[in-house]
């Protein structure tokens, strides 16, 4: 199974501060698993759109079936703050979508962080 976690911040914007995917979905044998390749892309696109498109010196950590994403404490500029947010809300929606498509195969963890 796939494992989601999000980190959210603590206080009124309870914006997301960063996430880790890791494990395999099991829905098919690795290599022809579309819900890996999906989560895999989703997750290459969230990450590169905020380091590369939006320009955030984020730390990103990349392993054998884990990929870590955290955002620095201070971004310093809103827009940028406003378009990781808007990024990293759509890939937990994508992954939410593709938990119901695919049951049994994706769990996600939302949990605050101070």
């Amino acid at each position: 199974m796939i494992k989601a976690v999000f980190k959210r911040g603590c206080g009124s914007g309870k914006k997301i501060l960063g996430f880790e995917i890791s494990g395999h979905s099991g829905y098919a044998d690795s290599g022809s698993d579309i819900v890996c390749a999906a989560v895999t892309s989703a997750v290459q696109l969230a990450a590169n759109a905020a380091t590369e498109t939006v320009g955030i010196n984020a730390e990103v950590e990349v392993g054998e079936n884990i990929v870590s994403l955290r955002l620095p404490e201070e971004i310093g500029d809103s827009q940028k703050e406003y378009a990781a947010e808007a990024i990293f809300e759509a890939l937990l929606l994508h992954l939410e979508t593709l938990s119901e498509q695919y049951r049994g195969t994706i769990q996600i963890k939302v949990m605050e962080v101070k």
